[in-house]
Parts: C-alpha cells; sequence; structure tokens
C-alpha cells in the first residue's frame, strides 16, 4: 500500500509542477491558440531553458511577476523539480511544502530535459481487414509517473 500510495504522489507531484508553470505563464499547458510550436507549454518552457530565456514568457504586464523576478526564476526551478522524467527524483508532496514554506531548499541538480506528457508516440493499430495502421497517441502524466 504504502508503494501505491508513493506512485500515486509522483502523479500529484508533476501535476502540480504543470500547475506552477500554468499559474508563472498564465495560459494552459496546452493552448491550441498558440503557433504549433508554443502550443504545449512545457515544450515552449523547455525551449526557453534551452535559449536561456525563461523569463520572456513570463506575463510581462504583471508588476508583481516583474518585480520578483528572483522568486519567479525560483518557483520555476520548483516546477522542474517536480517534473523530472525519473520519478524517483521527484520530491515528495511533504517536502515541496517545506520548500514553500522556506525551510529546505529545491535540489541543486535538475535535469531540465524532462519528458513532455503530450508528446505523441507511434503505435499500431491492426484493423478488422488485419491491416496495419500507423498511428500517434499522446503520452499521459499517469505514463510518466512510473510502475503502480
Amino acid at each position: 500500500m504504502v508503494e501505491l500510495n508513493y506512485h500515486r504522489e509522483t502523479i500529484d507531484v508533476y501535476s502540480f509542477g504543470v500547475m506552477v508553470l500554468e499559474m508563472l505563464y498564465r495560459r494552459k499547458n496546452l493552448d491550441r491558440f498558440q503557433p504549433e510550436e508554443d502550443m504545449h507549454l512545457l515544450d515552449l518552457f523547455k525551449r526557453k531553458v534551452e535559449e536561456e530565456r525563461l523569463l520572456d514568457i513570463v506575463d510581462k504586464y504583471n508588476d508583481d511577476m516583474q518585480t520578483h523576478r528572483a522568486e519567479v526564476v525560483e518557483m520555476m526551478r520548483v516546477a522542474v523539480w517536480c517534473l523530472q522524467s525519473d520519478f524517483s527524483k521527484r520530491p515528495s508532496m511533504s517536502v515541496l511544502v517545506k520548500v514553500l514554506e522556506g525551510s529546505a531548499d529545491v535540489q541543486s541538480n535538475l535535469d531540465y530535459n524532462f519528458t513532455t506528457p503530450m508528446a505523441p508516440r507511434p503505435i499500431i493499430v491492426v484493423g478488422h481487414q488485419g491491416d496495419a495502421i500507423g498511428a500517434t497517441t499522446p503520452l499521459f502524466a499517469s505514463a510518466l509517473s512510473g510502475p503502480r
């Protein structure tokens, strides 16, 4: 039972990381009104990390976000910690609470090359005639949380 709760918590932590980014950037993870390369917030975030331009996508019209840039970057680090591809490297919710209270620090060696949950992956669907049909399906957060 403890192991099951641990894996369920990694899903919650991953979702918390996505929610933090949505709040910082004031948009949903999937925004079909954006250009295709910016449609998925996590893909946009990863690109901005690579370009070293993280603050470009923070709300420019929000004075609090602009005034407290250091705190915004720290919250981005919290989000990245929650989004680690290796679910065992994600913090527990209790550790996250301590970080948010200021009694603990964000892990320093974060992997910014996390897996995005909506990245299509190929699958083979066999039709009723036996013909193989190529298709894609989204990779959801539950698949990233590890074994259940």
